[in-house]
């Protein structure tokens, strides 16, 4: 795939992606401008061609970085980092309901035993120790549940998505590998 093909494809997909993080319109473009000559140059080390959008978008991603880590920037970036914060738990919440509702059938097919405990905490928000309480077990024997049962479940989206977690093990980014999971 040549600059061209790949530019038609996503260059579009980029724009958005830096005005919605970028005040000035023609800081985007140039942005834009910068992540086009990044691609050009490096587009031979992209071993994967099937990882194309998330490499472009990781170069995305590092340009606005340096853009705002530029000394002029720094009243830009604690202004972005703070609608980012307010605009988070939606944004957070949006992407929780879009993924429980892909979560749902791969819990369903788990043991009884599993599936029952992660729809319940990890869904529908009960607390562990609630759920122990209601159940009549321990919460050690609760926790135990949970955690053989998000063992088996990442076992099912390791065969069928592409995921990044950050840190604290929020989920960052998704791509189907297949069409397995329907969502």
């Amino acid at each position: 795939m040549g600059i061209e093909e790949i530019w038609n494809d996503y260059g579009n997909l980029l724009r958005n992606f830096l005005v919605s993080r970028v005040k000035n319109s023609e800081d985007a473009e140039d942005l834009l401008q910068e992540i086009l000559i990044k691609t050009h140059k490096n587009l031979e080390s992209l071993k994967d061609p099937k990882k194309l959008k998330s490499w472009l978008f990781q170069i995305a991603r590092n340009a606005l970085i340096d853009y705002y880590r530029k000394p002029n920037n720094t009243l830009a970036l604690e202004s972005q980092l703070s609608e980012l914060q307010e605009e988070k738990p939606d944004a957070q919440e949006a992407i929780h309901q879009e993924l429980s509702q892909c979560i749902k059938p791969f819990i369903k097919n788990l043991p009884e035993k599993y599936g029952d405990v992660l729809d319940a905490i990890d869904i529908q928000g009960v607390s562990q120790k609630e759920l122990a309480k209601e159940l009549g077990l321990s919460h050690s024997a609760i926790k135990s549940r949970v955690q053989r049962g998000r063992q088996k479940l990442e076992e099912i989206f390791q065969e069928c998505c592409t995921y990044k977690m950050d840190a604290r093990g929020n989920l960052m980014e998704y791509e189907n590998k297949s069409d397995c999971c329907g969502c």
